[in-house]
Order: structure tokens, then C-alpha cells, then sequence
């Protein structure tokens, strides 16, 4: 959650050995991220953009998730409900999965092309087994379980040809943190749904830049699977339940880096993976880091950081210097 001043201590906590790392994924066992080569059809990909927002015309615009009153407590916990339709939350949507041994999932993805969406490789890879989930969709906007149009559900055709990694996690585990920073993945789905709900940029800002220009400045958006808790007072509205309404954090930040990656203190939970970390530049929204994990320690399950991915491993896929 919010620990701006836990991170200088991150390194010691690796070197004594008393953490443990979980993804925040919707996995049914622990998963873990390993050393391993870069999606080999990579070169298929033709990623054509120039990393830059796009907003539909049609499309109204918001810098926040929420309209007018929102009536939610928010207590300790930071995260408000992502409730507009609005660009540029409409691009922010769930990936569904269902594993090679028909084990169901989610995680968070994001539009970032008219049809490819940005997550991590382990809410496309079962990183035990090291398969390729057998389906994947992903579902934009969705607001306490319902969406703009039925129709908007979108699929990816051939899992082995549409979808691009940064990792297989064949040679080690998630708790490996020199390849954490390989955790992404790009999936084409059977649709260009950002013609209508928008596609975010993203923009590969220096890490120092990050911590030391962008103390709480950030926001984040993640469908955790904790999140919203229907038989809490002041969200029993929210019938469809938990991970179905995505939550809303601003003012959190980069507070540092190790081994190659991001340090944040911006809430999530187990759903938010691939949730993405956003910076408004110059008007418009980037995302200039990828959620994709924790460090807990396993006693007593306390949260000391989460982590994110750099988001110069897109620049290198696109040619971008």
C-alpha cells in the first residue's frame, strides 16, 4: 500500500532472505517470474504506433474515474471506484484467462494500440506449468460487472500467434528479482476496440526522474480481487462484487529502484496485475510503469512493496530511441 519509507529497507529484507514474492494476478497457486528468452514471434508483432494517447472524438474526457459525489468511505485504504466511461479509464479493462488445465483467472490489462492490450506475462503464461493459457479475452471499462456492449468482449484467436512476451519463466521463479523487470506481455485481441474506448501512451521516463520529480503525482488502476467489498458499509451497491469494479488510486509514486525495478507504493492486490501506472504529461495520459507484483513477508503476510515494470522494453519493440 502506501510505504514511501519501507523501500530503503527493501535490500536489506532480500539479503536476509525473510521475503517473499507473489504476483497479483488472479492465479490459483503462487506463480513465479524466471530468466528465460523473449517471446520468439516477437517479430510479428508490428507494433505500429508512436507511444502517444489517442481519445476517440466521440469520446468525453476525465481526469477522474468518478462523477460528482461519490458517497464511498474511504477510510485507510486510498482506492476509490473507477466509475466513468469517460477516456481515459475506458482503455482500462480485465484480461480473462483460462489456464491449459482449465483453471479460470484474471488479471488487468490496458489498450494501448487499436487492438493490443499490455499486461504481464504471467497473466498469459502459467509461469509453474510454463503453457500459454489456452483462451484469453479481455473486457474493457467494466464497471460492477457490467460493460458498455456485450459485444465488446473481445478474444484472441490463436493464443501461440497473438500474444508477446518478455518471459516464458522456464529458468527460475517469480522471486528471482533480476527477472522481474521481463514481466509484460502484449496480446492482439479480435477487435480494435481503442478506435472506440481510447488507447493510453506510455513513455519510458528515467527512474530518477520518477523518484525524485514524481512524489505522489501518479495514479493507478487495477482490478484487485479485494476490491470492492460489497459487505462493506458504503459499497453494498457494488452487487457484482469483488475485482468487478476496478480501483482507483491517486497520488502514489515511484520511491525507488533495485535490480532493475520499479519500487511503488500504490495499492494493489492479487487481480491488479498489469494494472498500469499512470503520469499525466503535458495534458494526457502515459503509463510510465507496469504493476506486476509484491514483497510480503511470509509470518505474517505483511505488504513491504509492490514493484512495476520500466516501460523501455516497448520503446525497443517499436524502434523508438
Amino acid at each position: 500500500m502506501r510505504k514511501p519509507s519501507i523501500y530503503k529497507q527493501l535490500l536489506a529484507f532480500f539479503i536476509a532472505g525473510i521475503v517473499i514474492f507473489t504476483t497479483l494476478g488472479g492465479w490459483i497457486s503462487v506463480q513465479a517470474e524466471t530468466e528465460s528468452p523473449i517471446s520468439p514471434n516477437t517479430e510479428q508483432l508490428n507494433l505500429v504506433g508512436d507511444g502517444k494517447p489517442f481519445k476517440p472524438a466521440d469520446l468525453e474526457q476525465s481526469e477522474k474515474p468518478y462523477e460528482g459525489d461519490r458517497g464511498i468511505p474511504r477510510g485507510i485504504d486510498n482506492r476509490m471506484p473507477m466509475l466513468s466511461r469517460y477516456y481515459p479509464w475506458s482503455a482500462i479493462g480485465r484480461v480473462q484467462g483460462t489456464t491449459a488445465d482449465a483453471k479460470s483467472y484474471y488479471c488487468t490489462g490496458t489498450l494501448i494500440a487499436d487492438d493490443i492490450v499490455l499486461t504481464n506475462a504471467h497473466c498469459v503464461i502459467d509461469t509453474e506449468t510454463h503453457q500459454l493459457s489456452k483462451e484469453l479475452r479481455f473486457i474493457p471499462n467494466v464497471i460492477n460487472g457490467k460493460l458498455q456492449s456485450q459485444e465488446d468482449i473481445a478474444k484472441v484467436q490463436n493464443v501461440t500467434k497473438n500474444v508477446w512476451y518478455g518471459t516464458d519463466f522456464k529458468n527460475g521463479g517469480f522471486d528471482n528479482v533480476k527477472n522481474q523487470s521481463k514481466d509484460w506481455a502484449l496480446i492482439r485481441i479480435n477487435q480494435p476496440l481503442a478506435r472506440k474506448y481510447g488507447r493510453l501512451g506510455w513513455k519510458s521516463v528515467p527512474s530518477s526522474t520518477l523518484i525524485k520529480q514524481k512524489q505522489d503525482k501518479l495514479f493507478f488502476v487495477g482490478y484487485s480481487g479485494d476490491y470492492p467489498d460489497p459487505t462493506k458499509e458504503g459499497y453494498e451497491s457494488y452487487t457484482a462484487g469483488k475485482g468487478w469494479t476496478a480501483g482507483y488510486e491517486d497520488n502514489c509514486s515511484i520511491v525507488g529502484e533495485e535490480s532493475n525495478l520499479l519500487l511503488h507504493d500504490c495499492a494493489t492486490a492479487g487481480g491488479a496485475s498489469g494494472g498500469p501506472i499512470i503520469d499525466w504529461i503535458d495534458g494526457m495520459p502515459y503509463i510510465v510503469a507496469l504493476n506486476n507484483g509484491e514483497v510480503t513477508i511470509p509470518s505474517t503476510g505483511q505488504d513491504i512493496i509492490n514493484f512495476a515494470v520500466k516501460m523501455d522494453f516497448l520503446d525497443k519493440l517499436t524502434g523508438r530511441k
